[in-house]
């Protein structure tokens, strides 16, 4: 059981393709913990995690006690409302389910630049399913929705 997608884009564990969309999302800047659709009560524990810094990843703008004061104060406005933050192509990928429904073929494009844009942020250690790294899954991603726009298909998830 797992996601499977057409045009190759993935085909693995709902775990594995959770983790890739943190990963992704923690580059990007978006704090997926509090967004719409993923957010589940007690922001300051999933925040902690999302916003600490990684081995030569980039350094939030809030550690520790200050980080745990400014989710409480803005607790009462969560989740954050997708339409909140500027527009990215990465947000087709980030706020989408993680077992039905489809990228649509004009998505398909802008999604693939703004991932293989983003791959180089990723960790390229071979952590994730079947030993690819997060870099390797971007750009295989990628590579299926130019295939999917090529065809004028959109990537379905099933």
């Amino acid at each position: 059981m797992g996601l499977d997608t057409t045009h190759n884009c993935w085909h693995g564990p709902y775990s594995s393709f959770n983790r890739w969309r943190e990963e992704i999302a923690r580059v990007v800047g978006v704090p997926l913990p509090l967004m719409e659709g993923f957010y589940r009560g007690s922001p300051c524990s999933q925040t902690m995690e999302w916003a600490a810094p990684r081995d030569g990843g980039p350094r939030g703008g809030f550690e520790g006690t200050v980080l745990h004061s400014w989710i409480s104060a803005v607790a009462p406005w969560l989740p954050v409302d997708w339409r909140a933050l500027r527009p990215d192509p990465i947000h087709a990928l980030l706020n989408h389910s993680d077992c039905e429904g489809e990228i649509p073929v004009e998505d398909c494009l802008p999604l693939a630049a703004r991932l293989e844009e983003v791959a180089d942020l990723l960790p390229d250690e071979p952590k994730w399913h079947r030993g690819a790294s997060a870099r390797a899954k971007a750009l295989q991603f990628a590579a299926g929705l130019r295939e999917a726009a090529a065809a004028g298909e959109p990537v379905e998830f099933h």
